[in-house]
């Protein structure tokens, strides 16, 4: 039950409701990718991708100092159905900006 209860409380932000977006239209990407994309502040970012990777949404896999996020495979049937409502939603998808050279992030 408290997963269930941390994945609808994890959509009930916009901000976290494009970060999957997003992450499911560009996949795996650098977490300076994704702070220069969605013109965030690393703290912020840092915070709804924790909430997401918590509620079961993300995976996160280290290289050296950075990570790189993208939509856990495979996702339970709520969630997929979740992932699958998001990309019917007029959302504006920012472009990836991306920061990183040759797979190592230069913030």
């Amino acid at each position: 039950m408290d997963i269930f209860l941390k994945s609808v409380s994890a959509l009930n932000d916009e901000t976290r409701v494009l970060i999957l977006r997003f992450l499911d239209e560009h996949g795996q990407i650098c977490v300076c990718d994704l702070q220069n994309s969605l013109n965030m502040i690393q703290s912020r970012l840092s915070r709804h991708l924790k909430i997401l990777k918590e509620a079961g949404f993300l995976r996160v896999q280290r290289q050296g100092t950075w990570a790189y996020y993208s939509i856990r495979s495979p996702l339970d049937r709520f969630r997929a159905e979740a992932l699958s409502e998001i990309k019917h939603l007029d959302i504006e998808i920012p472009k990836l900006k991306k920061s990183s050279q040759a797979g190592e992030c230069k913030l």
